[in-house]
């Protein structure tokens, strides 16, 4: 179905910012990016989603692996038990827990959303573990390879961590004809986006779907 999603703000990455603007998607594939007026009288059939803030291309997320294989992700039932943020392996254990196969599967995908809840749609590896490379494929995500050099930054969950910026957090520029991986996030400018994080995301758009909505 074609949809056209429209922001105050949206930064394309590579090109200039532009207000009251919209993307065009159709199927997997960016077909119109520009302003609002312009891409829904150019797509009048099309479905509409406006959303608040900012919208980007979708965030790279270089630590894969550390996010999903050495840290566990609790099921809100543990919460009263375990909290809400990722544990390390030590601290698991060092609570009780026992990371094994069933459990261990569960935090995988619970990693998985929420990197999706922070607007990644690119997961570098490599995912040795056949079961976490298969989740993450069924997850939408798309693989890429390990940052070159190493990585500074502790794993965060929030992509800005280590990208510091937006052109160094993002996959890739908006382009029409490429690929429909988008993220919306409830922010007035990139500067605020930058400061406050991806913790700010509304909607997450994977390959044309809508994966996270906030709102």
């Amino acid at each position: 179905m074609l949809t056209v999603h429209a922001a105050p703000l949206v930064l394309p990455v590579g090109a200039a910012a532009m207000s009251e603007a919209a993307v065009a998607v159709d199927g997997d594939r960016v077909v119109a990016l520009g302003p609002y007026e312009a891409v829904v009288a150019a797509h009048p059939a099309a479905r509409v989603r406006r959303w608040p803030g900012v919208l980007t291309p979708g965030l790279r997320q270089w630590h894969g692996p550390e996010l999903l294989t050495r840290r566990y992700h609790p099921d809100p039932r543990e919460a009263h038990e375990l909290g809400e943020e990722p544990l390390t392996a030590a601290e698991f254990e060092r609570l009780g827990g026992r990371p094994d196969g069933p459990r261990r599967a569960g935090s995988v995908r619970r990693g998985l959303q929420r990197m999706l809840r922070h607007g990644t749609t690119h997961l570098a590896g490599p995912f040795d573990d056949p079961a976490v490379h298969t989740a993450v494929l069924r997850s939408g995500l798309t693989p890429v390879a390990a940052a070159p050099g190493g990585l500074p930054a502790e794993p965060d969950l929030d992509p800005f961590v280590q990208g510091r910026d937006l052109a160094g957090s993002v996959h890739g520029p908006l382009t029409v004809g490429g690929r429909a991986d988008l993220a919306v996030f409830d922010v007035p400018d990139e500067a605020a986006l930058v400061a406050a994080g991806a913790g700010t995301c509304v909607a997450t758009v994977l390959g044309g779907r809508l994966v996270h909505r906030r709102r």
